[in-house]
C-alpha cells in the first residue's frame, strides 16, 4: 500500500500563539506527530501542509517533506481544513512520477499521546472494511442521554436527549463517544469527491482517553506536559538542541 501521512499545521493560532511549534516536555508540538508518523508500520511518506515558513523548517529537520506551501487563503480560522486536505491530496497526486496514494492518514499535531498502534489500527478498519474514512473515538466523560442539558432562554434545562424510559444511572444510558484528533485514516477519492468527513461512511476506533488529548487551550497543554513527563521519567528533552 502507498500510505502517505499528513499533518496539517497553521502558523496562526489564537487559542495557544504558535502552538504548533510550542516546546512540549523537551520538543516542539509537531515533532511528536512527525515521529509517531514515522512509527509506523504503514506510513511510506510524512508530508506537512503549512504556509509558515518557520513550521516548514522545523518539520524537515524532524525528517518530514514539505513538497509545496499550502495556500494562504487555506490557513485562516474561517478556512475548513477539509479544503487543505483536498488540496494537498491534489498537489501529491499531481507531482511528477507520482504514485497512486491508496490510504490518506491525517495526524494533527495537537494530539501529541497518540501512539503508532492507534494508527495503524485505523489503516488495518479502513482497508478491511468498505468505509470511506476511519475516525478515533474515546468514550465520553458525560452522556446526553443522562447527564448534558440544554437551557432556553429563561435558562429551564431539560436533558438533551430524552429516553422514553427514565434513566437514573449513567451505566443505563446508551454509550456515547466524542471524536478525537488522534488519527483519520481516509480513502483519497473520498476526500476529492465528498464536502466534508462525517458525509460517508464512517468506522471507528476506539482510544484511550489518556492518548486522545487535543490541545486547544492552555490547560489542555498543561495536562499533556504532565502526561508525557510520567510517561517519559527520566529522559530530558531539549526543544533549545534543535534551530526552531
Amino acid at each position: 500500500m502507498n500510505v502517505i501521512g499528513f499533518i496539517f499545521a497553521r502558523g496562526g493560532s489564537k487559542g495557544i500563539p504558535r502552538k504548533n511549534l510550542r516546546c512540549l516536555a523537551g520538543k516542539p508540538l509537531i515533532g511528536y506527530s512527525i515521529e509517531t508518523a514515522f512509527q509506523s508500520k504503514y506510513v511510506r511518506r510524512v508530508v506537512v501542509s503549512t504556509e509558515d515558513e518557520e513550521i516548514a523548517r522545523v518539520a524537515r529537520q524532524f525528517g518530514a517533506e514539505v513538497p509545496f506551501m499550502r495556500p494562504p487563503e487555506l490557513a485562516t480560522d474561517l478556512a475548513p481544513e477539509w479544503l487543505a486536505w483536498q488540496h494537498a491530496v491534489r498537489m501529491i497526486s499531481q507531482s511528477p512520477g507520482a504514485e497512486k496514494m491508496d490510504v490518506f492518514v491525517s495526524l494533527p499535531a495537537t494530539a501529541p499521546l497518540r501512539s503508532s498502534e492507534d494508527v495503524d489500527a485505523c489503516i488495518d478498519l479502513l482497508t478491511a472494511s468498505d468505509a470511506d474514512a476511519v475516525i478515533t473515538v474515546t468514550e465520553a466523560r458525560r452522556n446526553p442521554y443522562f447527564n448534558m442539558v440544554v437551557l432556553d432562554e429563561n435558562q429551564n434545562a431539560r436533558i438533551v436527549m430524552a429516553d422514553q424510559k427514565k434513566i437514573s444511572r449513567r451505566q443505563d444510558a446508551p454509550r456515547v463517544y466524542d471524536m478525537t484528533t488522534v488519527a483519520y485514516a481516509v480513502r483519497p477519492e473520498y476526500v476529492l469527491s465528498a464536502g466534508g468527513l462525517l458525509q460517508g461512511n464512517l468506522r471507528a476506533v476506539i482510544v484511550p482517553p489518556e492518548r486522545a488529548i487535543d490541545i486547544d487551550t492552555e490547560l489542555d497543554f498543561y495536562f499533556a506536559e504532565f502526561l508525557l513527563q510520567r510517561r517519559n521519567a527520566g529522559s530530558a528533552g531539549n526543544c533549545t538542541g534543535r534551530r526552531i
